[in-house]
């Protein structure tokens, strides 16, 4: 008997959308995804300059395996698309009394390398952090990151088997004070702190859980030839092959349900029925209505509020003089306290840490020009009167004026075209308030809270980075296993055997519609590092680019 395809339509191209897609495609669905954009990768976006497309999205590749598992699955490998390169310098980070501090991929370098620069003290401190972030990270990656629908009964089960994580997790405490009371040195305590804005959280709202965080870039950092956008165009090519169907330029309009189900999507000049529905788009979207009333209720408030932070990000390429600059570099602002209480307020804050990702120096220094990006943490979206205008000039003179402290100076200043802020990210990325991570991650269950794969709504389903499990490229990419896991177990599909490749793709409509890792095995060497001794005290295997 030959089995019936499931038509699946996707929301958004998003990389939540595109492996969701792939994995989709290759089992033999009928897979259609619109996108409003011009192309793929949603936040992974990239600007023209003078010196080539520049990344203006997300930067730093972590995680690499889930990207690995992605490919595996639909019988390919991730080194014929993509090109990485593993980085032996994680990040250069300055201060303005001249204090420089290089973090490696190697924990015995970082241990030297903190003390070199603060003493012995604080690599002794330093030590013991990333050992309490690497056991967080081994105890919670399954249960939580992995899990399709977390429960709050695996999580403390896992601190029961291990007691120790209590004290681990503070579970009593902001981020920003834990650190305050495990470093001696601030300035080591505001480099770990910063990594809640990596969630698009601030670090005195943000459970001190999250310094986990560093063990994921601890456990190393690639950068993508071509760029970010390059991972999602290989991504799109893929499940091309797989006979995914794209539409570009296409918004879709509303959501229809029928006998209480997901049944069609809506775009302004067409209607593609479906027996289900993906969203790889921001959650609120649906909250609010902007895709109609059938699917306002699929998102309950907490899953959206409070809001993360935005950004006011510059994509532009010049020649830079001053500091030599490594691929990814952090300018650190004077007053972290003062910074972040801004922010908290929903203002602009006058002094604030600035993140450069120098794309061109995979290789040491440029001549000539060379391309960047640089991101200054801003509130959502509010009703501050400024105009457009006015905000990117003062953002032009906070951003350079600050740099300018350092000694670096870019010849020529980019033009305001070059520069994003929340508002132009609202657009793009409608209802969102220009928030670029969904809900914020305030409170110790703040993972708990953000919306599953599954909706109320039968036959809609949700996936990107205002999903489970969260903000992130590798936390998108698994929210879209979670999602195409989601719809093939509910869609009882009988098709038995994946996809035959099929170049070109295969186009079922003639008009525009709308947009897995394994199931987990729990297994705490799934990321690696070198050296790195596991919770059983082996060594785990690695992987290089």
């Amino acid at each position: 008997m030959t089995a019936v395809k499931k038509k699946v339509v996707i929301i958004g191209a998003g990389i939540g959308g595109l492996s969701a897609a792939l994995r989709l495609a290759h089992r033999g669905h009928d897979v259609t995804l619109l996108e409003a954009a011009a192309g793929p990768g949603g936040k992974m976006r990239t600007l023209p300059s003078v010196a080539g497309p520049v990344d203006a999205g997300p930067t730093v590749l972590t995680l690499r395996p889930v990207f690995e598992a992605l490919f595996t699955e639909v019988g390919s490998a991730l080194a014929d698309h993509v090109t990485l390169d593993r980085l032996d310098l994680l990040a250069r980070h300055f201060w303005d009394d001249g204090t420089t501090l290089d973090l490696f991929c190697d924990e015995a370098r970082n241990e030297a390398a903190v003390g070199e620069v603060f003493g012995s003290t604080a690599a002794a401190e330093f030590a013991a952090f990333s050992a309490r972030a690497r056991r967080l990270f081994a105890a919670f990656d399954a249960p939580m990151m992995q899990a399709a629908d977390p429960a709050q009964t695996a999580l403390v089960a896992q601190v029961l088997r291990q007691p120790r994580l209590i004290a681990d997790m503070a579970p009593l405490r902001s981020l920003a004070s834990h650190l305050r009371t495990r470093f001696s040195e601030p300035k080591l305590a505001q480099l770990f702190a910063r990594y809640a804005t990596y969630v698009g959280g601030t670090p005195a709202r943000t459970p001190a859980l999250l310094s986990l965080i560093w063990e994921a870039e601890a456990q190393g950092v690639w950068a993508v030839r071509g760029g970010m956008a390059a991972l999602a165009r290989a991504i799109e090519a893929l499940a091309r092959q797989k006979g995914a169907v794209f539409h570009y330029d296409t918004r879709a309009t509303r959501i229809v349900r029928q006998s209480g189900r997901a049944v069609a999507v809506e775009t302004e000049d067409a209607r593609h029925t479906a027996d289900a529905i993906l969203f790889n788009g921001d959650p609120r979207a649906l909250a609010t209505g902007l895709l109609g009333p059938a699917a306002a209720n699929a998102v309950g408030t907490g899953g959206i509020e409070p809001r993360s932070l935005s950004a006011h990000v510059y994509a532009f390429a010049a020649e830079f003089r001053g500091p030599e600059m490594a691929y990814h570099n952090v300018f650190f602002g004077h007053d972290p306290i003062a910074e972040f209480a801004a922010l908290e307020k929903g203002d602009v804050p006058d002094d604030a840490t600035l993140y450069i990702c120098a794309q061109d120096r995979l290789r040491g220094p440029v001549q000539g020009p060379e391309r960047v990006e640089i991101i200054r943490n801003a509130p959502p979206l509010s009703d501050r009167p400024d105009s457009a205008e006015k905000e990117k000039a003062l953002c032009q003179t906070l951003i350079f004026d600050r740099l300018d402290t350092f000694g670096l100076r870019p010849d020529p200043r980019p033009m305001p075209e070059a520069l994003t802020i929340p508002r132009e990210f609202d657009a793009l990325f409608p209802a969102s308030q220009g928030s670029l991570y969904g809900r914020s991650p305030q409170g110790l269950t703040a993972g708990l809270k953000r919306p599953r794969a599954r909706t109320p709504l039968p036959g809609l389903y949700l996936c990107g980075g205002g999903a489970h499990p969260g903000a992130g490229v590798p936390m998108a990419a698994l929210s879209g296993k979670h999602a195409a896991e989601a719809i093939r177990t509910d869609l009882g599909s009988t098709l038995t055997s994946p996809a035959t490749d099929m170049p070109g793709g295969m186009s079922t409509d003639s008009r525009t519609t709308d947009s897995a890792l394994s199931p987990s095995s729990g297994s705490s060497d799934r990321y690696s590092r070198p050296g790195t001794p596991g919770p059983d005290g082996a060594t785990p295997r690695t992987t290089s680019a």
